[in-house]
């Protein structure tokens, strides 16, 4: 339960859904049970970068890979809201500091002011072959590239400006997923979701979930699509027009977040049936 509670002292949370089974498009990861989640980020998911906190009853802990290398944010209250709580920070940079969620997931938080626009400034994502990664992200997807560096064998790509960016960092060895992978998801206009599909068909790469749609009880049914680059990152492309109903900030979302954790006893159950949890 920890990681749910874990980013409080960065953002806030925006919404929180409870799904009594696994969700149609391994949303929850390759789960079939009982799971949650928890949007949290610093404002409205339409203009803001937030984070999707996925957690699947009965599953205690999930291995690690190498392929998210962190999300970088601009927060002095970060950073001393860490300081606070007495949270473990390091200061890999002047005035950079890197801490973990209990997870192991990392974050970067450089000790300024909040910027106009989006405080999460980049996601950084491992790739094995840099320039396949820029030819799948900028010419199939659409990415512009803001930086590139041959020799770091880095690049960081985006959107629009005010954007939050994607960056794609080389590495050797090649990229491992394990069990703890995530995807990251971009909305756009409903009608372009068949042609992105059909575009990938024809350029023969992979599609994970074709167009579905995805129920939430109470709230928006929305289409998706979902992909892999080529080191098998998932990507979830959304259609906007109902996303935008689904993704309204909620003000009940903390005390629903509350509830849930207050209810939840597996890890008594665990415990007194002297069992581990799952292991992802």
């Amino acid at each position: 339960m920890a990681a749910r509670r874990a980013l409080h002292f960065v953002f806030k949370v925006l919404r929180h859904e409870e799904f009594e089974e696994g969700c149609k498009a391994a949303c929850n990861g390759p789960y079939d049970g009982k799971w949650s989640k928890t949007m949290v980020g610093f404002g409205p998911e339409d203009d803001h970068f937030v984070a999707e906190l996925t957690y699947n009853y009965g599953v205690g802990d999930y291995k690690l890979g190498n392929d998210f290398m962190g999300i970088t944010l601009a927060s002095s209250q970060a950073v001393s809201n860490a300081r606070k709580l007495e949270w473990p920070l390091t200061e890999v940079a002047e005035g950079v500091f890197e801490t973990e969620a209990p997870g192991g997931y990392k974050f970067y938080l450089q000790n300024r002011s909040l910027p106009q626009s989006d405080p999460v400034l980049k996601v950084t994502l491992a790739v094995s072959d840099l320039q396949k990664s820029l030819n799948y992200w900028c010419n199939l997807l659409g990415m512009k590239i803001y930086e590139k560096d041959e020799e770091k064998q880095r690049a960081l790509l985006g959107y629009a400006d005010n954007q939050c960016k994607l960056e794609l960092q080389g590495v050797k060895g090649g990229v491992d997923h394990a069990a703890a992978f995530g995807r990251i998801a971009f909305s756009c206009p409903q009608k372009e979701l068949p042609d992105l599909e059909d575009l990938m068909k024809r350029e023969n790469q992979k599609i994970l979930t074709p167009l579905v749609s995805l129920d939430t009880p109470g709230k928006a049914t929305v289409q998706v699509v979902i992909l892999a680059d080529p080191d098998g990152h998932e990507i979830c492309f959304v259609g906007d027009e109902a996303f935008r109903e689904l993704s309204k900030m909620d003000p009940e979302g903390s005390k629903l977040l509350d509830d849930a954790m207050a209810a939840d006893k597996s890890d008594e159950w665990f415990a007194k049936h002297n069992k581990p949890k799952a292991s992802g």
